[in-house]
């Protein structure tokens, strides 16, 4: 903890920006103890690349039950956490952007949304958002280093799409403490210099609160 204080800090961020690696790099740094999202173990991810419309709500609910139980273990741990992904993006990023390019009908949507407001009325937000921000090409160049199979699939307009959301909803983020981090160019997961920039601006906003 920093100030004896206990700190709930979620990265945000497209697919390929680099989440998790900081994640765990932060855990390490801060002594924080680190959430993870359901990539490896996910039942539906695989079979919803291959098909988007069959599979997205699916997917969806997966993601929001799962990131519901960790918002409630995270909040109800006496640790500070850190969290690679939020329960925000899964409705306000990700269902919202299935919804826009026909891949999630109206009625699942709708169910779907319903559920997620009932959901977040039971959570605290957490006390820092970071988000990583970073272009098309760098998202592409990152997915394709880490080969996971079944992102290969993944158009540019689709990383294009998310990221207009991420840009909207990050201009419209209300509900807690907000760093911008600009992760083009920066290399935090191979340079310690780069890593120290991000971590002193995280201790600087943490101070804050």
């Amino acid at each position: 903890m920093i100030n004896n204080k206990k700190y709930f800090v979620a990265i945000a961020g497209n697919i390929g920006s680099g989440k998790s690696s900081l994640t765990t790099l932060l855990s390490k740094e801060l002594g924080f103890s680190p959430f993870y999202e359901s990539v490896d173990d996910n039942p539906y991810l695989s079979d919803f690349y291959g098909d988007m419309k069959r599979w997205s709500f699916n997917l969806q609910i997966y993601f929001l039950s799962h990131r519901f139980q960790m918002h409630k273990k995270i909040v109800e741990s006496s640790q500070s956490v850190i969290q690679d992904r939020t329960i925000y993006e899964d409705a306000q990023i990700f269902a919202k952007n299935i919804h826009s390019i026909k891949r999630m009908d109206d009625r699942d949507y709708k169910n779907y949304v319903s559920l997620f407001n009932a959901m977040i009325q039971f959570l605290k937000p957490p006390d820092l958002l970071i988000y990583l921000r970073a272009n098309v090409d760098t998202l592409t160049n990152q997915i394709k280093t880490r080969g996971r199979s079944f992102e290969k699939s993944i158009e540019k307009s689709y990383l294009e799409q998310l990221n207009l959301l991420y840009e909207d909803w990050i201009n419209n983020y209300k509900i807690g403490n907000l760093l911008v981090i600009e992760s083009d160019g920066i290399d935090f997961v191979n340079s310690n210099s780069d890593l120290k920039i991000i971590k002193e601006k995280i201790l600087a906003k943490l101070s804050t609160i």
